[in-house]
C-alpha cells in the first residue's frame, strides 16, 4: 500500500460528479457486454473461429463482472459519503474500561531478526491490559535440517521471549497456523492436550482467558496505539467478530518487488475493503486483525481446511450472524516479497486457497443459498473467482495472436458496432479506475507498475485456479524475506514464449496490412494488442526480474 503524505480535502461536489462517472460505466459495462454477446451469436463464424469467439466472450464476460464489482463498490463508498458503519475515525476511542487482550504472533521458523523487531513492536504498545504471546510453530523435529543450528535456534527463541516479557507456547505440529492458533485457543479455555508447551514470561500474570485475540504475522510490526481504536468499536458493537485492518510493506521504498506488490494491496485495501464493509461481507486478511474471542468459540476456531484459513473462518462468522467491519488506516507495517520467486509464491498460495474457497462457496450456496444474504453471497463469489483472471488475460493474449497467423477472428465480424461500444466502455472504465485511486492520492505511474506486476502473474494464477478448483489443497510456505534473486529465464518460459508468439504476430501482421488492405482495421487492432501485451510482459519480465531492484 503507498504511503499517502498530506491530506487532501475531497470536495462533496466531486464526490457526486465521480459518482455520477462510475454509475456511466455501470451502465457501459453491460452494454459492452450486451453487444459483444449479440456479435458473437450473429457473426458467420466456422465452428473453429466460433470457439475461439466463445472462450473470449467468456474471458471478457469474467472481467466485466469483476469490473462491475469494483465499480459497485466505489459508488457505494462515494454515495455513503459519511464515516461508515464498519469504519473508525482516525481518532482513538475514549475507553473507561481496559478490556483484556491477547498478542499472537504464529511464526514459522522466521528469521531472528524478524522476530525481534516484531516482538519489540508488541512490547511497545500502548494499550496497558495486554498479554503478548509468540506462538512457536517451528517443527524442530523435522529430519534434514543441522540439529546444532536449529538447537541453537530454538535457545535464542527462548531467551528472546524471555527478555521481551513474551510468553511462549509450543505444540505439536498441525495444520500450520490455523491449527496452532486454534491449539493455542484450547489451551487458554483450559483445555491443554498433551504436547502442549507453554512458558511463562513478564511481570504481569495471566488472569485467565482474554476478551479479544490480536493477530499477526511473524514479520507484521503494529504501531503503538494499535489496539486502542480497535477494542472501542468492538466494545461499542457486541456483534463484531472482527474488525481488519491494512497491510503497508516497509520496504516499499527500496524493492521494486515489494514496491509494486504493496501497489495491487492498494487498490484491494482502498475501495474494495471499504465496500465489502459496508455490504457487511469484509472477510479476514490473516494479519494485523481484532477477533472477539466469543464469536471465535462460536464457530469452533480458525477453519483448517484451507490454506487461506482467514477467508474460510470469514465465512462461518457470517453465516452465523456475526459481522464485521474495515478500518482503512495503516496500522502496522511489514515486509513484502523482494523478487518473483517470493512474489510468485506469495500468489500461488493465495490463489490456490481462495480459488479452493470459492468452489467450496458454490457448493455451499447451491445447497444453501438462504444461508447468506445476497450481498454477502456476491462478495464471496467476486473473492472466490478473482484468480481466474489468469485464465482471462491469457485468452486476451492469445487472441489476436490467433488472427494474426491464423486468420482466426474472434470479434471482428462487425468492427464499427464494436468499437461504437468498445471505446467508451474502456476509457470510461480507465478513468474511473484511475481518478478514483488518484483522489485516494496515489499516482498514476505507481498504479501502472501495480498492473504490470499483476499482468506477469498470469501463468501463477491459472495453475494455481486450476488445482484450487479441482479441490487440491497445497501445503502452507513462508514467503522468503530478506534476500531479493532473479530467476533464471526458464521458470518464465510461459511469459517469454507468449512475448515470442507476441512478437511474431506482430511482424506477420504488418507483412498482412501490406497485402491485405480489405483487413486494414482488423489488421490494425490486432496488430495494436500484440504489441501492447508484448511491451507489458518483456518489460515486466526484464523491469521485475533484477536483484535488488530499486
Amino acid at each position: 500500500m503507498v504511503e499517502k503524505t498530506g491530506k487532501k480535502k475531497n470536495k462533496p461536489g466531486i464526490a457526486v460528479i465521480l459518482s455520477g462517472l462510475v454509475a456511466l460505466a455501470m451502465v457501459l459495462v453491460f452494454t459492452y457486454l450486451a453487444v459483444r454477446t449479440a456479435i458473437f451469436f450473429t457473426a458467420p463464424y466456422n465452428w473453429y473461429e466460433k470457439l475461439v469467439a466463445f472462450f473470449l466472450l467468456l474471458a471478457e464476460t469474467f472481467v466485466i463482472m469483476h469490473s462491475f464489482g469494483y465499480f459497485l463498490n466505489i459508488y457505494h463508498v462515494l454515495r455513503h459519503g459519511k464515516p461508515q458503519k464498519s469504519s473508525l475515525p482516525e481518532t482513538t476511542f475514549a475507553l473507561s474500561e481496559y478490556p483484556p487482550v491477547a498478542i499472537l504472533v504464529a511464526s514459522y521458523h522466521e528469521p531472528l531478526e524478524v522476530l525481534t523487531d516484531t516482538l519489540t513492536c508488541f512490547y511497545n504498545l500502548t494499550y496497558p491490559n495486554k498479554q503478548l504471546y509468540f506462538l512457536d510453530d517451528t517443527r524442530y523435529e523435522l529430519p534434514g535440517w543441522d540439529k546444532e543450528e536449529i538447537t541453537l535456534y530454538r535457545k535464542q527463541i527462548d531467551e528472546l521471549c524471555r527478555d521481551m516479557g513474551v510468553h511462549l507456547f509450543r505444540r505439536r505440529w498441525r495444520g500450520a497456523k490455523a491449527g496452532i492458533i486454534n491449539d493455542f485457543m484450547e489451551f487458554i479455555d483450559g483445555r491443554e492436550k498433551e504436547g502442549y508447551e507453554f512458558t511463562a514470561n513478564g511481570n504481569r500474570p495471566r488472569q485467565g482467558a482474554e476478551k479479544y485475540l490480536a493477530v499477526f504475522d511473524a514479520d507484521m510490526n503494529a504501531f503503538p496505539d494499535f489496539v486502542e481504536p480497535l477494542v472501542a468499536r468492538m466494545e461499542a458493537d457486541l456483534k463484531l467478530a472482527f474488525i481488519q485492518t491494512p497491510q503497508y510493506y516497509s520496504n516499499f521504498e527500496h524493492n521494486r518487488v515489494a514496491r509494486a506488490a504493496g501497489l495491487q494491496q492498494a487498490v484491494f485495501y482502498e475501495y474494495i475493503c471499504e465496500g465489502k464493509s459496508l455490504s457487511d461481507a469484509m472477510f479476514c486478511c490473516g494479519t494485523n486483525v481484532i477477533f472477539r474471542r466469543e464469536a471465535f468459540l462460536d464457530v469452533g476456531g480458525f477453519d483448517e481446511s484451507s490454506v487461506t484459513e482467514d477467508i474460510a473462518t470469514s465465512y462461518k462468522f457470517h453465516s452465523k450472524g456475526w459481522s464485521s467491519a474495515y478500518f482503512n488506516k495503516v496500522c502496522a507495517f511489514g515486509m513484502g516479497p523482494e523478487d518473483l520467486g517470493a512474489y510468485f509464491k506469495q500468489q500461488f498460495r493465495w490463489a490456490l486457497g481462495t480459488t479452493g474457497l470459492g468452489r467450496e462457496m458454490l457448493f455451499r450456496f447451491l445447497k444453501n443459498p438462504g444461508a447468506l444474504p445476497f450481498r454477502q453471497w456476491w462478495e464471496y463469489f467476486l473473492s472466490g473467482t478473482h484468480y481466474f483472471v489468469g485464465w482471462a488475460f491469457f485468452t486476451m493474449l492469445m487472441c489476436p495472436v490467433l488472427f494474426l497467423i491464423l486468420d482466426i477472428p474472434s470479434f471482428f465480424a462487425k468492427p464499427e458496432i464494436y468499437f461504437l461500444v468498445f471505446i467508451p466502455y474502456l476509457l470510461l472504465s480507465l478513468s474511473v479506475f484511475f481518478l478514483t485511486l488518484e483522489r485516494r492520492q496515489y499516482a498514476l505511474k505507481d498504479l501502472v507498475v501495480g498492473q504490470l506486476l499483476l499482468g506477469m502473474s498470469f501463468p501463477v494464477f491459472m495453475k494455481a485456479s486450476l488445482l484450487g478448483f479441482l479441490g487440491y489443497r497445497g501445503t502452507f510456505g513462508i514467503t522468503p524475506k530478506g534476500r531479493s534473486l532473479s530467476l533464471p529465464m526458464v521458470d518464465l518460459w510461459p511469459q517469454v514464449l507468449v512475448c515470442m508468439l507476441s512478437a511474431a504476430a506482430l511482424v506477420w501482421g504488418v507483412n498482412r496490412l501490406i497485402y491485405e488492405p480489405d483487413s486494414t482495421l482488423a489488421l490494425v487492432m490486432n496488430s495494436f494488442w500484440c504489441l501492447y501485451h508484448l511491451l507489458i510482459l518483456s518489460t515486466a519480465v526484464f523491469y521485475f526480474n533484477q536483484p535488488e531492484g530499486g
